[in-house]
């Protein structure tokens, strides 16, 4: 048979050859690193048969796919570890899937797993590893699967084989006395897994549901190689140290309180470099052309089921009810939006109107999901609506684009973007959405952005840009979002005058920036590890005094900082100044003043720096607040 290479190449093989024979063919260094085949397009195992006239590529362990099926292999391997060494706990087995950055798999059994017994389970995957057992597909009939499961007396292998459509395969993997039902692919046998590392273990509601059994989920990773493996602890380590429940907890910024789950407490530090963060939005916004409007929280529900929210979102909204009538506390700030468009006549001259919300939202999220403010049931959107003519979309949307890039790039973030396009519970005619996502498809390529086909992840009412920033760890996070909408100004009968004196539709577009801004803060915090720039610290210089005399010098010294608009405190304590330096630097503040009895009667002070920089010499204070204001003004990330 021949097969067909990237380059164009063919590749002359025996008939009935695997995926790894081709990879050997092509050379033994890249069937050592191969992990799975591409064969037209499709992900399959190595030791899956070829056929002749296929276009093949080979997966290694360095890509996105090839960690995947790593990854996966290794939960089956870990699973098979679990059930030789608790054989008399009654094991059943959840579902053990890849994702981005480990894998993990479920657990139903009489006896606790915790990290004590991560060594005994990894040193029995090692065991299995070494025996390289080869890794065997096969494919069973709906009756003989169901079967299989209910001899194992396994209820959640039966809801899965009795979820799988009829008419699609079953297909199962076997490797030594394991079989587990699974579409794969998988490594060819254990033994080309050799890099992996047990996590942690959490409990985990089986699929996902609050109603079903708690399960036992042990997360675990795997990588290619060692040095990949190292790196990646090591960014846990760093992502740890900057966890921003911590830091929160220590800088004196934020809390989450058992009386209220998912609803975060700002403390006043934490109100700072929020009130900050908001002027900078405020400002930015107010040059663009955007007007701050504020809509209510509590909403007749009956708002809530014309905009196709209650349809497409009620399980995550809360109600109550006022006189007999039901409302609903905001999802989202649109409908509102929606209805101060309506408040008066709009002419096409008006158009486009940008009107911009820091709207409080609350969403139901389970408690288990719920994660310091990345995670939370109620947060500030800063959220817009445009509304415009059809020739207008593509200005706007390049605007919003432009607003965007600027944000991110004042804090030093990179991003990537995503086109999500239309999810099945969507509403409106095919039409409008070909239009509305072709009008997003033309506005990135103006503005000349690279970006991906995120299929069925568009809102119920349009397609959308996602943008996702990047930290200094490397993780993404998704923040940016530009939503068209031709379905909302339908459903509420908006209108504007046109210049032929008829009333026209306007367009919608939905967008946020920052996202969520506590989440926002959040992302800061881990980002900073909670050495926010001069301009976001909540306290930006501490004056310091190395004797009792030079307390009235550094009083008049806090004064100036003040009245220039610094925020600025003042440790007189009778302590040792290393002790109030190093103190300083825990705070991470990002000034020092230091005076003594030279300072107090020069005018001058000894200036440091947080972190590497240290001692700056003995300044002027003129030069001093200079220094200082002109950080800020300039947002310097330093």
């Amino acid at each position: 048979m021949r097969v067909t290479l990237p380059d164009g190449k063919q590749l002359e093989l025996e008939n009935g050859a695997l995926g790894l024979d081709a990879a050997q063919a092509i050379g033994r260094g890249l069937a050592k690193a191969a992990v799975a085949i591409r064969v037209d397009g499709e992900l399959r195992s190595l030791s899956d048969p070829l056929y002749d006239g296929a276009a093949v590529e080979i997966v290694t362990g360095q890509e996105e796919d090839g960690l995947r099926v790593l990854r996966h292999t290794a939960s089956h391997i870990m699973a098979q570890a679990v059930m030789h060494l608790f054989p008399d706990a009654d094991v059943k087995l959840g579902i053990g899937p890849a994702y981005q950055n480990g894998f993990y798999y479920d657990f139903d059994l009489n006896r606790s797993i915790s990290a004590d017994d991560f060594p005994a389970i990894t040193a029995e995957m090692e065991r299995i590893i070494k025996e390289d057992l080869p890794i065997v597909r096969s494919v069973k009939t709906r009756e003989e699967a169901l079967r299989w499961a209910r001899e194992k007396k396994d209820p959640y292998k039966e809801e899965l084989v009795e979820a799988i459509p009829e008419g699609e395969e079953i297909s199962f993997y076997t490797q030594g006395d394991f079989t587990d039902l699974c579409a794969g692919p998988h490594l060819p046998s254990t033994g080309k897994l050799k890099f992996f590392q047990l996590m942690n273990v959490a409990g985990a509601y089986w699929r996902g549901d609050e109603h079903n059994p708690m399960m036992q989920r042990i997360y675990a990773t795997a990588f290619a190689s060692k040095e990949a493996l190292a790196e990646h602890l090591h960014r846990l380590e760093e992502a740890a140290k900057r966890d921003h429940r911590r830091l929160g907890r220590e800088l004196d910024l934020f809390s989450i309180q058992e009386e209220g789950p998912g609803f975060p407490f700002f403390h006043p530090k934490g109100m700072v470099i929020m009130n900050s963060l908001l002027e900078f939005w405020r400002r930015e916004h107010t040059r663009r052309g955007y007007e701050e409007v504020s809509t209510p929280i509590i909403l007749s529900t009956e708002l809530w089921k014309r905009s196709g929210h209650y349809d497409h979102y009620e399980e995550n909204m809360y109600f109550l009810k006022i006189d007999d009538e039901d409302y609903a506390i905001k999802p989202m700030n649109c409908p509102g939006g929606i209805l101060m468009y309506k408040r008066k006549p709009v002419s096409y001259r008006d158009l486009p109107i940008r009107m911009a919300e820091l709207g409080v939202v609350h969403r139901h999220e389970l408690s288990g999901a719920l994660h310091g403010l990345m995670r939370v049931r109620k947060f500030t959107q800063d959220d817009a609506h445009i509304f415009m003519t059809p020739e207008q979309i593509k200005d706007e949307i390049l605007g919003v684009l432009d607003l965007t890039e600027y944000f991110y790039s004042v804090f030093g973030f990179k991003y990537f973007v995503e086109l999500s396009t239309r999810p099945e519970n969507s509403m409106g005619s095919d039409e409008d959405w070909e239009r509305a996502t072709e009008a997003l498809k033309e506005a990135l390529a103006a503005k000349g952005w690279e970006y991906k086909i995120n299929e069925g992840d568009g809102a119920f009412y349009g397609p959308k840009i996602d943008i996702h920033l990047e930290d200094c760890l490397g993780r993404t996070w998704q923040c940016g979002t530009v939503q068209l909408d031709f379905q909302m100004p339908e459903r509420f009968e908006l209108t504007y005058d046109g210049s032929d004196g008829k009333e026209h539709r306007p367009i919608m577009i939905h967008r946020v920036v920052l996202g969520s801004i506590e989440r926002f803060i959040g992302i800061l915090t881990e980002h900073f590890a909670g050495a926010f720039p001069l301009w976001l610290a909540p306290v930006q210089a501490r004056v310091m005094t190395i004797t009792d005399r030079s307390i009235p010098a550094a009083k008049a010294v806090r004064d100036r900082l003040l009245d220039a608009g610094i925020r600025v405190e003042l440790d007189e304590r009778n302590e040792k100044i290393n002790y109030k330096i190093r103190q300083a630097q825990m705070e991470k503040i990002p000034y020092m003043l230091v005076l003594g009895d030279r300072e107090a009667e020069e005018g001058t002070v000894s200036l440091r720096k947080r972190g590497e920089k240290g001692n700056l010499g003995v300044l002027s204070v003129e030069d001093v607040i200079a220094r200082l204001t002109q950080e800020i003004a300039d947002k310097t990330m330093d």
